[in-house]
């Protein structure tokens, strides 16, 4: 009986373990939720791949394909690395139940396109790594989908179109990084690439390309230039473009400008970023507007604001009801709290003239004036009020002066010290005993009871 108390659990324990072997392949590493089956040797995924992983690394294999719902198993997957395999293309459904996928890696493989099918329902997608493939062409709704995109590398490819005009406000809110370098585009629409918002534009990768000269290209990135944008200012020998078409005559149109000379660069485009400045201070818990004001003039004009605590705001990206954003531009945060404190940047966008400028609004918000007097001046007030009472229990206390000293207790008269009495009392002589009997308990018991600690002083 006791034997089949023990073994029961000793059963479950050892299934449980038996379980777990099963879920991590023998040919890779299972380490918490993290599975590493990198260098392997393989050549289609592991039939069993574990549930609960949020990172899968299967780079450096042999895997040439990837059908339907390969890791619909994986509810909880986040990171993908399949770069360095021989992946040539990718099923319909291949990311079904895999919707949670925040990074995914498919660099270093042998994708000749990128087709509309390949990243359907991946909308919490953040970043995609595409770069060093053999893509040729991007579809136009290949990335329609992923509207939680920051980041996309196109590099090292073999691109010669590109579908810029799928890329907007609403469609992309958070895109900051766009790269396509080193591919094989020659003529961009430019009246697309100019549409593009503005964090796309400064993060958008060009160089590395074999351009022709013309002055609709020189102007877009004259107008890069101006502003400063890294992805010119650290590639600025990398930025070529070819005269009517000829690769053997390459310019570094950043540096050596004298064949644009006679372009006349649109005036839309010369025109600096204007910035406008300003400071707010306001209470905790109050409302709050900040004006979107700025050099622009236009009516048609979109705006997007930069908070210090909630990043990029614009219509399309509200999720919070405590914060609006009106068709003027006007920010509106119904209660402010102290951790909304901080720079407030605001880009509004004229697309018809490529033009935009920025607004400044540095908010302070403070605690409300009460709070912050019972909490510091309060404080001081209880300390002064202290020390005066600490100061009257010093200094007027009873007079201690001579003039008003305290008047003595009534003396008995027979509580005087008397060293013969108290010889006839503890003698008991039968002389004097009815008379130090009678006052036995007056003179000793009765004034040490009623006022002790009083002194005593003996009596001549």
């Amino acid at each position: 009986m006791t034997s089949g108390l023990y073994t029961g659990p000793l059963l479950v324990l050892l299934c449980l373990l038996h379980a777990s072997e099963e879920a991590c392949p023998s040919i890779c590493l299972c380490v918490s939720d993290t599975v590493s089956c990198s260098s392997s040797g393989l050549t289609k995924l592991p039939v069993s791949l574990p549930s609960f992983s949020v990172t899968l690394d299967l780079s450096h294999n042999h895997l040439s394909w990837l059908g339907a719902a390969s890791f619909n198993r994986m509810p909880r997957l986040e990171n993908l690395r399949l770069a360095h395999n021989q992946l040539s293309s990718l099923g319909y459904g291949v990311f079904t139940n895999a919707s949670g996928l925040r990074n995914l890696d498919l660099s270093s493989n042998k994708l000749h396109m990128v087709e509309q099918h390949y990243f359907q329902g991946l909308w919490r997608l953040e970043e995609l790594l595409l770069y060093n493939n053999k893509i040729a062409q991007v579809e136009a709704g290949t990335l329609s989908g992923l509207s939680s995109l920051k980041k996309a590398y196109f590099s090292l490819n073999q691109i010669t179109h590109f579908p810029f005009f799928s890329i907007r406000d609403h469609s992309h809110p958070f895109l900051t990084m766009l790269d396509l370098s080193s591919n094989r585009m020659t003529r961009l629409p430019w009246e697309d690439v100019k549409a593009l918002p503005g964090l796309v534009q400064r993060g958008l990768y060009l160089h590395n390309n074999s351009l022709l000269c013309d002055c609709s290209m020189y102007s877009v990135f004259w107008h890069w230039d101006l502003r400063g944008y890294d992805s010119l200012k650290d590639f600025t020998d990398e930025h070529i473009c070819t005269i009517y078409g000829d690769p053997r005559a390459p310019i570094r149109f950043l540096r050596h400008n004298r064949f644009f000379h006679n372009c006349t660069v649109e005036k839309a485009v010369s025109q600096p970023v204007t910035v406008f400045l300003s400071n707010v201070l306001v209470s905790e818990g109050q409302r709050v507007r900040l004006d979107c004001q700025t050099s622009l003039s236009s009516t048609d004009l979109s705006f997007t604001w930069l908070s210090p605590s909630k990043g990029y705001i614009n219509q399309a990206s509200i999720n919070d009801t405590l914060i609006s954003l009106f068709p003027n531009g006007t920010l509106e945060i119904q209660a402010a709290k102290v951790n909304d404190s901080g720079l407030y940047v605001c880009t509004a966008v004229d697309i018809k003239q490529a033009l935009n400028a920025t607004r400044e609004v540095n908010v302070t918000v403070v605690l409300p004036a009460a709070e912050t007097f019972n909490t510091g001046y309060t404080t001081l007030l209880g300390c002064v009020v202290t020390m005066v009472f600490i100061l009257m229990y010093l200094y007027l206390t009873p007079c201690r002066c001579s003039c008003c000293k305290q008047p003595k207790h009534p003396v008995i008269p027979i509580a005087t010290y008397d060293p013969s009495t108290l010889t006839s009392v503890f003698s008991q002589s039968s002389r004097d005993q009815p008379k130090i009997q009678a006052n036995k308990h007056v003179a000793f018991m009765e004034p040490m009871m009623r006022d002790a600690g009083t002194e005593w002083t003996p009596e001549s």
